[in-house]
């Protein structure tokens, strides 16, 4: 009989079992579906070549100072240039320094999110533009007109892919900084920029504190980041291993600019490698969970094919007996199995495509690159693949008799009978779908147990009534105090909205602009410096009087700023500090009028941070404004008349509805200045919301994923049961006859549908300790659940696998006994 034969027998065949057929093909298209989605997000945004020319041979350099936390020092200009000096492994650096443009000119004023480059930059990196041009080296130098390109999404989401932009003059103030003139001279192609929220790259020339002579020589003062290009024959591990010399030799002859607390490092990755490192954790793990799915899916579905094979003893031995072949019966099987996983791979790939969408808008959280997946002929390989998997499986699983043996199974009789080799499989199956439940249960109870921390943990400050607004300080055509005055005479207009409590203004919004705060080396009095050890590190914040009343946060001694503050310059410069620093540096003491100075060498690059003593007026409780939890904080307050003024953020108290002031204090402050951006209006609860988006994503995506293959599992578990249960009637029926009670049969139903559950649990705790282990080894942001996700999920499959028993378990107590003894 040829194959297509089999193919007609094997419809014939299913048609007569809809339901089973239909309960298969949903299950397979359901663990297809999902793969082939996933595998699609993790092709499109891990594998997808990038778009930079000869991507193989481009590397980013990093240096970082594990020793105090840093993960990311940066470099400065005379580190780039020794290392172009020394590193002959590489063919070419580019540099590119992250800095915050305030743009006007193109339509209303924005912050934007801008980055200032070399002239080689673009070349090094491999890019083309897709309208003009992109800034080269004829763009170098301090006599340089300014030029600016714009990233492509900044340009099709912004200006909606508006060609007139190209040559528009526009003014791009970056507070103390500088400002300058700029000319837009072109558009990126469509690619992943470093950072990957950049929207405009100008050359240096437009931030006057790159043409400095602090910055051209200090070789403390990084932002710069750098990236290289292989020289012809050269391999990654040689650049490294020659990076690594050349740095090793600047830092035997620079010792001063390198603590060896910090423990300054070197290293370098494929820019691929860096570009997908924010999403590569996550959508590995989602890969993970998905095959678990399906692993769970085909073992379901497994013993529903068991559970039909077996019905089918007697025509399968009939089969046999007429001269059927193992093979001619295997053959047949998996004629059926093609069929079953055929049409479950194509409803699975047509499901896909919706769930690819979700899934793209879900990752583009973790990389931009998400926002243009497509889906290609790469989904249709995948669905079929698994198919062929799934079908394979399914056709071996069973156990078929042969013309000389009926392996247990009679002609004669009509009842459902299991061999010890069937019942085996079926619990083994139905074991292996309850272990990969359990590991999927434990990774999603872990996320939800951390959001929930997340969400309940106290800020110390009030989050629902203090609406936060941007409002960056811009220098052009001011003198600083003419831009403290613009605040000043912002505040009082505020404050005299109908419902507003107090008006404040701050560096930076908590948790928002995190990556914006500035930490620096301070002492005190009393402090002793200890020698080759740096001085405690405290971050510094510029805030007006009435800051902390605006939050909601007590001062605990001392007073509050006041207009007089910073204005006599013949008297001692005043700050106030946070509770920690208080403790550290003062134990058992009070801090009120002891003084604290800054000595971190930076400042000698960073102009208007005193480095006189200043007075300490007040001591109020910590505020946590980088991390969502909240730490102990060392920070030291300014008052924004001493300045300098860095960020610019107003905080409004009111007892009304804080969205109802948007639109009344953007008009105050366009009344006053007609190009001062005025953006991102949000309550502190709503940033601190947005902020968490990412771990609530997380948990609902890995939560679905988990309820999923628990719904699975525990049909599967239920199946076996409801089989046992029908194949052992007569069994029943004679213990019920000879006295045993119909709780006892339910009792042990009920036992081994627990007994079964907890074999899951311990092989999947078993499994998921081993691959978290692996994990961990490659990924160091892999996490070990705790103990309360791990006996949460432990409990919840106990007591699931008890209420899935439970309908066989009635049944099985519900037996007549004279019409058991009559089954056979």
């Amino acid at each position: 009989m040829s194959f297509v034969n089999d193919l007609k027998v094997a419809f014939r065949s299913l048609a007569r079992t809809k339901g089973l057929a239909l309960t298969v093909v949903l299950t397979l298209a359901l663990g297809i579906g999902a793969n082939s989605a996933i595998f699609t997000l993790v092709r499109g945004v891990l594998l997808k070549p990038l778009v930079n020319r000869d991507e193989d041979r481009l590397i980013y350099i990093r240096q970082s100072a594990p020793g105090v936390g840093d993960d990311d020092t940066t470099f400065s200009v005379p580190e780039i240039q020794d290392l172009r000096a020394g590193v002959k492994t590489l063919s070419a650096f580019g540099d590119f320094s992250t800095v915050g443009f305030t743009v006007i000119g193109l339509g209303q004023p924005r912050e934007v999110q801008a980055g200032v480059v070399g002239g080689n930059y673009f070349d090094v990196m491999g890019l083309h533009p897709v309208l003009g041009r992109l800034i080269g080296p004829q763009d170098d130098g301090s006599s340089a007109a300014g030029v600016v390109v714009l990233t492509y999404r900044f340009w099709t989401t912004t200006f909606k892919k508006d060609p007139s932009v190209i040559g528009k003059a526009v003014r791009l103030d970056s507070g103390v900084l500088g400002n300058r003139s700029a000319t837009v001279i072109g558009v990126l192609e469509p690619c992943v920029p470093y950072p990957q929220d950049t929207e405009i790259i100008a050359n240096v020339v437009t931030s006057p504190h790159h043409l400095s002579a602090t910055m051209v020589t200090g070789r403390i003062h990084r932002m710069t980041e750098l990236f290289g290009r292989l020289a012809p024959g050269a391999t990654l591990d040689q650049a490294r291993a020659e990076l690594s010399s050349v740095y090793g030799a600047m830092v035997k002859e620079h010792p001063e600019a390198y603590s060896s607390k910090a423990n300054f490092q070197i290293g370098a990755k494929l820019f691929h490698e860096e570009i997908t490192s924010g999403a590569r954790t996550v959508l590995l793990v989602l890969l993970a969970a998905s095959v678990l799915v399906f692993v769970i899916a085909c073992s379901n579905v497994a013993n529903l094919i068991l559970t039909r094979t077996v019905r089918r003893e007697g025509e399968l031995t009939i089969r046999a007996a007429l001269g059927a072949s193992t093979g001619a019966l295997r053959r047949m099987l998996l004629a059926e199995s093609l069929l079953l996983c055929s049409a479950g791979a194509a409803l699975g790939v047509i499901s896909a495509y919706p769930m690819v969408a979700i899934l793209a808008r879900y990752a583009s959280r973790f990389s931009v690159r998400a926002l243009d997946l497509t889906v290609d002929s790469s989904l249709l390989w995948m669905g079929a693949a698994l198919a062929v998997v799934a079908a394979v499986i399914l056709a071996f699983v069973p156990r078929l008799p042969s013309a000389d043996t009926s392996s247990g199974l009679s002609l004669a009789s009509g009842s459902v009978r299991i061999t010890g080799s069937t019942s085996r499989r079926q619990r083994i199956f139905a074991v292996t779908q309850i272990a990969a439940s359990f590991v999927l249960l434990a990774g999603a109870s872990m996320l939800i147990t951390t959001l929930i921390a997340l969400q309940t943990a106290q800020t110390g400050f009030d989050t629902r009534h203090v609406l936060a607004i941007n409002v960056p300080a811009m220098s052009y055509g001011k003198t600083p105090q003419q831009v403290v005055d613009f605040y000043k005479e912002s505040i009082r207009r505020v404050d005299a909205l109908p419902g507003v409590q107090r008006t404040a203004f701050g560096l930076m919004v908590p948790w928002r602009d995190a990556a914006a705060g500035i930490g620096l080396q301070f002492s005190a009095d009393g402090h002793v410096h200890a020698a080759g050890e740096e001085d405690p590190r405290a971050q510094w914040r510029v805030i007006s009087p009435g800051f902390f009343a605006a939050l909601g946060v007590p001062i605990l001694t001392g007073r509050d700023f006041n207009d007089l503050d910073g204005q006599n310059k013949d008297k001692d410069p005043v700050v106030i500090i946070s509770e920690t620093l208080a403790q550290r540096m003062f134990p058992n003491q009070d801090a009120i009028n002891r003084h604290v100075y800054w000595t971190d060498p930076v400042l000698k690059f960073a102009s208007g941070i005193s480095a006189a003593p200043h007075r300490i007026i007040g001591v109020t409780r910590d505020i946590d404004d980088e991390h969502v939890v909240p730490e102990p904080m060392v920070t030291i307050y300014s008052s924004f008349e001493e300045g300098p003024m860095f960020g610019g953020r107003l905080f409004i108290h009111t007892d009304a509805d804080p969205y109802s002031l948007v639109t009344p204090v953007t008009r105050i402050i366009r009344d006053m200045s007609v190009d001062q951006p005025i953006e991102h209006a949000a309550t502190l609860e709503d940033v601190r919301a947005e902020v968490l988006t990412p771990d609530r994503l997380n948990s609902l995506v890995f939560g679905v994923f988990a309820a999923v293959a628990l719904s699975i599992a525990l049909i599967g578990v239920a199946g076996v049961l409801a089989f046992s249960v029908s194949s052992r009637t007569r069994e029943f029926g004679i213990r019920l006859a000879l006295g045993s009670q119909p709780r006892d049969l339910l009792r042990g139903v009920i036992a081994e549908g627990v007994v079964m559950a907890a074999a899951g649990v311990i092989a999947g705790a078993a499994f998921g300790f081993v691959m978290a282990r692996l994990a961990r080894s490659y990924f160091l942001d892999v996490k070990m659940p705790g103990a309360l996700p791990v006996v949460l999920s432990a409990f919840v499959l106990l007591t699931a696998a008890v209420v899935a028993s439970s309908v066989p378990a009635v049944r099985a107590a519900r037996i007549d006994v004279m019409k058991a003894l009559r089954a056979e």
